[in-house]
């Protein structure tokens, strides 16, 4: 299977990564915003393109990998790619999935191509998680505590406003909130008090640093629901503590079964990442797989992960699956 990698940020390095360790997958090329002649790739002898040029590959490639912010990035790119390639991107705005869908359905089905959007770890996995859960223990409650970790559609909408040189966003689960609903308790927490958010800016100099904090805590859906606490730090600070890009968290579904409801049920699954975007690029691998498998059969038009079987994501044949891992 060729894929190709559309933006090549912390994302397309960590898809780069994750395309080198399936034996069924080769990277045809990488296509860039900049100039190609000053980005260098991991991978020996494949082309760096301009983006300009990605429709001369239409021919030459299974599955796109769409590599972009979800802020203002990917509402625009994945329709507009998803007419002439079968692609995968990991939107993550969830308030603005619905619409997102929408865009990207029209655009795959009139060219006839198979598009996956919001495929990571959140959404994505826990997506998956949520679905199973509830469907397991219909009777109950939902809980999705992120961190502590590296956001990274947030710290790129950071970066997006006017005077901001770098930014890291650290997601902060409120452990006491966490605690609770592990005892099996089903609390209606807001949004606000699950999480905290942290971020640290690097300012270009001279830059009004106010009206920065103020468009990043009132910034809707992304900041404004949350206590969020703005730093301002120098590129040097930036470079020796926030360099890494960990994350992880857990969803939680605590429900009841019985007579009576009287027995007590939690299912948690969790993710610890020493890396964020390597583990999303390894998420978007697997389902590329199964975007390429999934056009080969014309079944075309947006997907989510709730559209995926399971054995399409696995580079081991079905008998196999059934006798190693059922």
């Amino acid at each position: 299977m060729n894929i190709g990698i559309y933006g090549y940020g912390n994302l397309g390095r960590g898809v780069e990564d994750a395309i080198r360790r399936n034996p069924d997958m080769s990277l045809a090329a990488v296509f860039t915003r900049r100039d190609p002649q000053t980005l260098s790739i991991h991978t020996p002898g494949v082309p760096v393109v301009s983006a300009e040029e990605v429709l001369d590959w239409k021919d030459r490639i299974d599955v796109l990998v769409i590599c972009g912010g979800s802020a203002t990035d990917l509402p625009g790119m994945t329709p507009e790619l998803a007419k002439h390639f079968n692609v995968i991107d990991s939107y993550d705005n969830h308030s603005q999935i619905p619409k997102h869908f929408e865009s990207v359905d029209k655009a795959a089905l009139g060219g006839k191509k198979t598009a996956l959007i919001s495929c990571g770890w959140d959404p994505g996995m826990f997506s998956l998680n949520r679905l199973y859960a509830g469907c397991i223990l219909p009777d109950g409650s939902d809980y999705t505590f992120w961190g502590k970790g590296v956001s990274q559609g947030h710290s790129d909408a950071i970066r997006r406003i006017e005077g901001v040189l770098d930014a890291r966003q650290y997601t902060v689960p409120v452990e006491e909130a966490v605690e609770r609903v592990r005892k099996g308790e089903q609390p209606d927490f807001t949004a606000r008090q699950k999480h905290t958010r942290e971020c640290f800016v690097v300012a270009e100099e001279g830059a009004d640093l106010e009206r920065i904090r103020r468009e990043i805590v009132t910034m809707p859906a992304y900041f404004e629901p949350y206590d969020t606490t703005v730093t301002f730090i120098s590129m040097e600070e930036m470079k020796a503590n926030h360099s890494e890009l960990p994350h992880g968290g857990s969803v939680i579904r605590t429900g009841a079964t019985g007579q009576d409801d009287g027995h007590k049920q939690v299912i948690e699954y969790k993710l610890t990442l020493d890396s964020n975007p390597e583990f999303t690029g390894s998420v978007l691998v697997a389902y590329a797989r199964a975007v390429g498998r999934m056009a080969a059969r014309g079944d075309f038009g947006c997907k989510s992960v709730f559209d995926v079987a399971p054995a399409d994501l696995s580079v081991l044949p079905r008998s196999e699956l059934i006798a190693h891992m059922l």
